[in-house]
């Protein structure tokens, strides 16, 4: 059956990124639906079971150096192969040992020795650890570089003036440079978050049916002190630097709720960041990159919709709630293990890291294209700026000598003949006109300009992005471990600090 005409999830067949990375960094090359394929994890199994009789001969047990050599030959699943397991599985209703038999098809000298003293779980539960950390390896980098092209993006407008909103409406100014860092502040969270789950991800390792390590006690005729090798050495065989010190017949579901939590709250962050993104696009401010042919409706031909900011919305408020189904997952497990956690597994963790590499794939698209309107940011500031300069006006009335009372009568009564100009008949804010023409506000006419200047209206902001971004500040320290990942880049504050490319934009499929 053609794939056209089947079900085909559109986080591999629609979004999923075709990600290329830097030749030195091997895991950057591998999509992340090749990391959760099926040949994927076969291939790992297999894997598994290699490294277990390679480690289980360098203990003494009698395996022999053709058994090696035929599973390493036979190490990566074919599709004949894959055919046959599934045969096998159909018949013995069993995926693990389905693939048991079918590679001691093709390595029949170690068919009798393949999964020896093993449970389901160590090849079940050791990939799926497998897959987690090199997922998020592969997450980790992506986020940086978003990060990186806000930062620029940030450093380029740090001191363009612009409305704040609060509650909806305009408030006092910021920069647009500022608005961009609460954004990569956020995002900084979040590299933590997977930095730290990362970090504190181990393998289940050797351990048995119930997490006694009784069978390969046996194996080694009582050994503790083999089976503590044992465990040992495909441990490091695997590339993990430890084990859990202690496990059930499955590695703890605690995990998969924590890196879930990890990852819906970086499907939160996309969300809030992208909402910003819509809303100014809506306002005209700011919109996300719109390409020469790309067609906003299908109806109204003028049309710019913010189709990837949508996008974002979209697949992180499903990459926030796919954590629910590992924490319930995780409530649910009785004892040492039930078999209930295995479906939904299958399901929500390659959806999971799938989401969240089809969302990175699309902020950085749009930061690296984001357009900024000064024009009509400025118009909006004209719009408003006269009612928040009325304070401004009062303190200097005061400091030439007027009553404090009366300059805030007078700009109360002109402020809503303003006002009832903008909100009763459509039009521009007049208040300065009304000031200009009162005799009362003589006095600091002249001055009106320099009180007016919007520049003077953002405090601080210009040089807490500065110092935000700066060498030695929390946006390069932070992007510090992913220096290494490209080989130029003028940085955000153009400087030569060197590593992530920003030049690239991530292209989408659609």
């Amino acid at each position: 059956m053609a794939a056209m005409d089947s079900y085909q999830t559109p986080l591999s067949s629609r979004y999923a990124s075709k990600w290329t990375g830097a030749p030195s960094v091997a895991y950057m090359r591998a999509e992340m639906s090749s990391l959760f394929s099926a040949r994927r994890r076969f291939s790992t199994w297999r894997q598994l079971w290699i490294w277990l009789a390679e480690a289980q001969a360098e203990l003494g047990l009698a395996i022999s150096a053709t058994a090696l050599e035929q599973m390493r030959a036979h190490a990566t699943i074919t599709a004949a192969e894959m055919a046959q397991a599934e045969a096998e599985e159909k018949k013995r209703r069993h995926d693990v040992m389905a693939h048991v038999h079918t590679f001691g098809q093709v390595a029949p000298a170690a068919a009798g020795i393949i999964h020896w003293g093993a449970t389901s779980c160590y090849c079940t539960d050791n990939g799926d650890l497998i897959f987690l950390r090199d997922g998020l390896a592969l997450l980790a980098p992506k986020l940086a570089r978003v990060v990186h092209k806000l930062a620029r993006f940030a450093a380029a407008h740090a001191g363009r003036p612009c409305l704040a909103y609060t509650h909806g409406q305009p408030a006092q100014l910021t920069t647009v440079g500022k608005r961009a860092c609460l954004w990569i502040q956020d995002l900084l969270m979040d590299l933590r978050a997977l930095r730290r789950v990362g970090g504190d991800l181990r393998f289940r390792g050797v351990q048995g049916t119930t997490g006694t390590q009784a069978s390969f006690l046996a194996i080694f005729d009582g050994d503790a002190a083999k089976v503590e090798a044992l465990d040992r050495l495909v441990t490091r065989k695997a590339g993990f630097a430890a084990a859990y010190p202690v496990s059930s017949q499955t590695y703890s579901r605690k995990v998969d709720v924590e890196i879930g939590n990890a990852l819906a709250s970086f499907g939160a962050s996309c969300q809030r960041i992208a909402g910003d993104w819509r809303h100014l696009a809506m306002l005209k401010e700011m919109e996300e990159p719109f390409e020469p042919d790309q067609i906003g409706s299908s109806a109204m031909a003028y049309k710019r919709n913010p189709m990837r900011s949508e996008r974002i919305c979209s697949l992180g408020r499903h990459l926030a709630n796919l954590s629910k189904d590992a924490a319930d997952t995780y409530a649910a497990q009785w004892f040492e293990r039930t078999l209930d956690d295995s479906a939904i597994r299958r399901i929500a963790l390659p959806e999971m890291f799938l989401t969240a590499d089809i969302l990175l794939s699309t902020m950085d698209n749009v930061a690296s294209g984001l357009v900024v309107y000064p024009a009509v940011i400025q118009r909006r500031i004209t719009q408003e700026l006269p009612f928040m300069a009325t304070e401004n006006i009062i303190m200097r009335l005061v400091q030439l000598g007027h009553s404090r009372q009366d300059a805030h009568e007078h700009i109360r009564v002109l402020s809503q003949q303003a006002a009832a100009v903008v909100k009763l008949h459509g039009g521009d804010n007049d208040l300065l006109d009304r000031i200009r023409r009162d005799a009362f506000f003589a006095p600091i006419v002249p001055e009106l300009d320099r009180l007016l200047d919007p520049a003077t209206f953002v405090g601080r902001a210009p040089q807490q992005v500065e110092a935000f971004l700066a060498p030695g500040g929390e946006v390069m320290t932070a992007l510090a471990p992913y220096q290494h990942l490209h080989h130029h880049d003028d940085g955000p504050n153009g400087g030569a600090e060197g590593g992530l490319e920003l030049d690239e934009t991530t292209e989408l499929n659609v």
